[in-house]
């Protein structure tokens, strides 16, 4: 009986030391939303994402959105309300994401670490795969019409 509870308490501890949280970004302009494409040989290679990235310890979810963009698209924003958070579990590890509005402020966005990057129409979500974690906030995105 033991075994069951310390290997329970175990995967515990892997549960919360392998969960990454991640603060991301929906920009909208014209009817259309941004979209980033990971590195091929990153994790999830290939897949479309919502721009934004890990946040670093005593940084807040809204300030690493500002320094992620800035780093991945060379372009300063403005961060809004909380759009949609959801927690996902792959294999490897647990993510908890939190996806904002933000309003572009300056520059235009450049693949500066990411493979492309492009704006979209609601109906061609769907032409695009994205990671399992962002399945809920793609059902309500495609349910919806973009900002102009």
């Amino acid at each position: 009986m033991s075994n069951t509870a310390s290997g329970s308490t175990k995967n515990l501890k892997l549960k919360t030391k392998n969960c990454i949280e991640v603060s991301a970004a929906l920009l909208f302009r014209a009817g259309k939303l941004l979209i980033t494409q990971r590195h091929a040989k990153s994790h999830l290679g290939g897949l479309w994402e919502f721009p934004g990235g890990k946040r670093e310890s005593g940084e807040t979810f809204e300030d690493c959105l500002v320094r992620e963009i800035r780093e991945e698209l060379g372009v300063e924003i403005t961060v809004g309300e909380l759009f949609e958070e959801i927690r996902h579990d792959y294999p490897e590890k647990s993510v908890h994401l939190k996806f904002f509005i933000c309003r572009l402020l300056a520059g235009e966005p450049q693949p500066l670490d990411c493979a492309a990057v492009k704006w979209i129409e609601p109906s061609e979500l769907a032409a695009h795969e994205f990671p399992a974690a962002d399945a809920q906030l793609l059902a309500r995105l495609r349910s919806m019409n973009f900002p102009v």
